[in-house]
């Protein structure tokens, strides 16, 4: 017999009480660091090849070299948080603290914590999955994934500096209307099985600890990082090639060509083509905003308009190429027809009150 059949491969051994609490500040040092330098990092990629922003190549690779990161920075940071705060709930206790014991409390619940988280539609995923791991409702996971890209407070502190708070009063109360219903109907529909299989058994609480588990903060920790490893290593190629069309795609407005197509004498065909022209385009709250001023000075309708950008926030094709490895096909065209038919609605309402 020889001396390699005895021999079995060790486990990797855990880092110790003092190696977590060592390396999870240093970490998180490092992490925000990292956060607070995006914008430097990507103008020394823009530099570094030669680019300048004010070219079309320049601004494509500067987007994708800040918020590739971003996004990626997000993605672990959460799961890791969301990974060591599962250990102190069990999935039923997570699904009834948000989903509320009367209809729609914790959609409506989801959709206020988006106003107050400043992401764009593809760095609110993270938190998106995060919410899904554990164990909160697939319905009111959508309330804030609507929610977040779609009513922020920038968005709106920018709307009541440019048309005044009754436009901005509006466009909340709509936003979170179409988050909290969008959200409601997709919980109605009970659709968790049109989520990816590994997103189902994370969701449904399959690795659930026994009840009366004890656990110290080596396991809770360790929990964290098993998470981070279990859902990063299946997304983040995904978020890749979704910054990278998002990128692709980001600067290339035909403002005075959009601006006859949404103008306030435009066919009633304008507000859905200006939504779906919205959907291939990317960028957050702030950046679409000077493209909205500048679409409403050149005579487009504000409903229009405000649909145009709503549409681009909240229904990018970044995200959804993203959400693509979540949840399967049906359930990705339900959250898209929905908010499309809610953000049309919006768009007619404003056209029809303010015009």
């Amino acid at each position: 017999m020889t001396a390699s059949s005895n021999t079995t491969t060790p486990n990797p051994t855990p880092p110790t009480h003092l190696g977590w609490f060592v390396g999870i500040p240093t970490a998180a040092v490092v992490w925000w660091f990292a956060y607070s330098h995006l914008t430097d990092w990507a103008d020394w990629v823009v530099a570094t090849l030669g680019l300048r922003r004010e070219t079309h190549l320049g601004e494509a690779v500067h987007f994708f070299a800040y918020d590739a990161p971003k996004v990626l920075l997000l993605l672990l940071g959460i799961v890791f948080v969301m990974g060591v705060v599962q250990t102190f709930f069990a999935p039923e206790r997570t699904r009834a603290l948000l989903s509320g014991k009367r209809l729609g409390i914790g959609n409506f619940l989801a959709a206020l914590l988006g106003i107050v988280t400043p992401f764009c539609s593809c760095s609110a995923v993270p938190l998106f999955i995060g919410f899904l791991s554990a164990g909160v409702p697939l319905g009111v996971t959508f309330s804030f994934l609507i929610s977040a890209p779609m009513v922020n407070e920038v968005a709106l502190a920018l709307l009541f500096g440019l048309f005044g708070w009754k436009v901005a009063a509006l466009y909340l109360v709509t936003g979170l209307s179409i988050a909290i219903a969008t959200g409601l109907v997709i919980g109605k529909l009970k659709m968790e099985r049109y989520l990816q299989d590994w997103v189902r058994d994370i969701h449904m609480g399959d690795a659930a600890l026994p009840t009366g588990t004890t656990l110290t903060w080596n396991d809770r920790f360790a929990a964290g990082l098993r998470h981070v490893r279990e859902i990063v290593g299946k997304v983040w190629p995904y978020v890749l090639i979704g910054i990278a069309v998002g990128a692709g795609i980001h600067g290339y407005v035909p403002e005075e060509l959009m601006a006859k197509l949404l103008g306030k004498d435009a066919p009633w065909w304008a507000l859905p083509a200006a939504v779906a022209m919205g959907v291939p385009m990317y960028t957050n709250a702030a950046g679409i905003i000077p493209v909205v001023e500048a679409l409403i000075t050149k005579g487009a309708a504000l409903g229009t308009t405000l649909a145009f950008m709503m549409s681009v926030i909240a229904l990018s094709l970044p995200e959804m190429l993203i959400l693509r490895n979540v949840l399967k096909l049906p359930l990705i065209a339900t959250f898209a027809g929905v908010v499309a038919m809610g953000i049309l609605f919006v768009g007619y309402l404003f056209n029809v009150l303010l015009n």
